[in-house]
């Protein structure tokens, strides 16, 4: 069986993660999305918050794919979750050069620390390549419309957060 990890803060999840994932399920028998508990970047939510709301959209994913997708939190480095999981491919996004640079060195630094576990790039679709978590949350804040770069459940749940309608 092979088992892939897409990790990530998912601050909240994007509609560029859910292509990714999305796209990933066509290459595993499982996909394991690692949910980074990454304190240091100060997520706007929790990650009990951000747990669900990846199991509700991956949830349809799964039903459409028939790919088994969980969601697995973790606070260890990525290939000791790799390892964790029993995942051999490791899947990132990528949407940007300057995403490629910092990823190059990350897969560079996991192959000496288990050069068993391989790393898949998967490009975002164009429409979704501007998508980040951190501009989403800057939109919503400033009163701007994210229905274009989230999911409705996750749009309504980070306007309730900001205290908008």
């Amino acid at each position: 069986m092979r088992i892939g990890l897409y990790p990530g803060t998912f601050d909240p999840i994007t509609l560029g993660h859910v292509d990714i994932i999305r796209r990933a399920s066509a290459l595993v028998d499982k996909l394991v999305i690692g949910v980074a508990i990454n304190r240091d970047k100060g997520p706007l939510f929790t990650l009990e918050e951000r747990v669900e709301m990846i199991e509700a959209e991956c949830a349809k994913l799964s039903e459409q794919t028939g790919i088994e997708i969980v969601v697995h939190p973790f606070e260890n480095l990525l290939i000791h979750c790799a390892r964790d999981v029993g995942a051999q491919v490791i899947v990132r996004g990528l949407r940007a050069v300057a995403d490629f640079e910092y990823e190059y060195q990350m897969v560079g630094m996991n192959r000496v620390l288990d050069s068993s576990v391989e790393t898949v790039f998967l490009m975002a679709e164009a429409r979704h390549q501007a998508i980040a978590s951190k501009l989403v949350k800057e939109i919503a804040r400033l009163d701007g419309d994210i229905s274009n770069f989230v999911t409705p459940l996750v749009q309504e749940q980070l306007l309730k957060r900001l205290g908008k309608s």
